[in-house]
């Protein structure tokens, strides 16, 4: 693909109404960088076109952020768009604040990105996170943040590449995929293939992303939720969870595309770092209501990681996906580690 020029934009005084000011001396490349490495399912080196994310204060250090299978670039808020992902964490005088650090963040990559390998590894991602590293001139960043498959390539990162970072903050991803979140992810991809394979690729992806949305979210969330009886529609009961799935699995319909979602799937499911090789200083975030990435697995990565490592434990009724939902108590959790990596006395 054509590469994307990189474009360096002065943000204006006042950004989208939600989202929090902006002053005009941040400044935000948004583009594509060509890296090369080596995929683990490939062997030999290939190219690929990174495109990527870099924003805040000029001249500070840079901390990675990336997110779940479904998170792009866009992590914060900017002149092309009124939200991020994130940008309740990230902004200027946020948890991960944009006035004292530079955001990296990229899209995930893709077998078909890099030159159509089997297979997409955590490892990849880590080593066009680190190619990209050297063509920005970062050298190394302060931290990298990572949620859910974030944290995964987080972990390949610290493993891979341990002179280009710093710090490691992790939240909802460990060392390896549980055998029953594998499972699960199994017969997502399974109906996502029936459906290519019968013309209803719609449908497939879009009932698959229903599945998923059983396992991101937890019991109490959805006890408290959808209490309610069933009501008769169409000519059958519907129950009240069925709209919220179905309105789930439109939405994710719009805006992803099979192959992508079988490849990043399975790269989770391939994901194995030995946390031994981790030296990094690591704070580590879990949830109890956690049935994909559970605490016990967290644990054990935190007494096996061969560097300092601290666990956060945050009580959420919404399951795998509280490192989205849950930013009032993971804004200090965030900030406290960030500060632990800068060097700032705590309070």
């Amino acid at each position: 693909m054509p590469a994307e020029p990189a474009t360096v934009i002065s943000l204006p005084q006042a950004a989208a109404p939600a989202a929090p000011r902006r002053p005009s001396d941040l400044t935000e490349q948004r583009g594509t960088r060509r890296v090369a490495f080596a995929p683990k399912y490939g062997g030999e080196p290939v190219e690929a076109d990174v495109r990527y994310l870099w924003c805040g204060a000029p001249d500070a250090p840079t901390v990675i952020v990336q997110g779940g299978i479904s998170a792009d670039r866009d992590v914060c808020s900017g002149r092309e768009r009124a939200a991020g992902w994130w940008d309740t964490l990230v902004a200027e005088g946020a948890a991960i604040d944009l006035s004292t650090c530079r955001v990296l963040s990229i899209d995930w990559l893709v077998p078909e990105d890099i030159g159509g390998v089997a297979s997409v590894s955590s490892e990849d991602q880590a080593a066009a996170l680190a190619a990209l590293v050297d063509e920005l001139g970062i050298g190394r960043v302060q931290a990298f943040v990572g949620s859910s498959y974030g944290a995964m390539v987080g972990l390949a990162f610290a493993a891979r590449h341990p002179g280009k970072l710093k710090s490691l903050v992790l939240l909802a991803g460990a060392h390896r995929p549980h055998p029953l979140s594998t499972a699960q992810r199994s017969v997502q991809r399974g109906i996502v293939r029936l459906g290519l394979a019968s013309g209803r690729t719609g449908e497939a992806l879009a009932l698959a992303r229903q599945l998923a949305m059983t396992t991101y979210r937890g019991s109490e969330e959805f006890s408290r939720r959808f209490a309610a009886g069933p009501e008769w529609r169409d000519g059958r009961f519907h129950f009240p969870v069925e709209d919220y799935l179905e309105h789930a699995g439109r939405r994710f319909v719009e805006r992803f595309d099979p192959e992508r979602f079988l490849a990043l799937s399975e790269s989770i499911d391939l994901h194995d770092v030995a946390p031994e090789d981790i030296s990094a200083p690591t704070t580590l975030v879990g949830f109890p209501s956690d049935r994909l990435v559970p605490l016990a697995d967290l644990c054990e990565l935190q007494r096996r990681l061969g560097g300092t490592a601290t666990l956060e434990v945050l009580d959420s009724p919404y399951g795998h996906d509280a490192f989205l939902k849950e930013t009032v108590q993971l804004a200090p959790v965030l900030r406290q580690a960030l500060n632990d990596c800068y060097g700032v006395p705590k309070p």
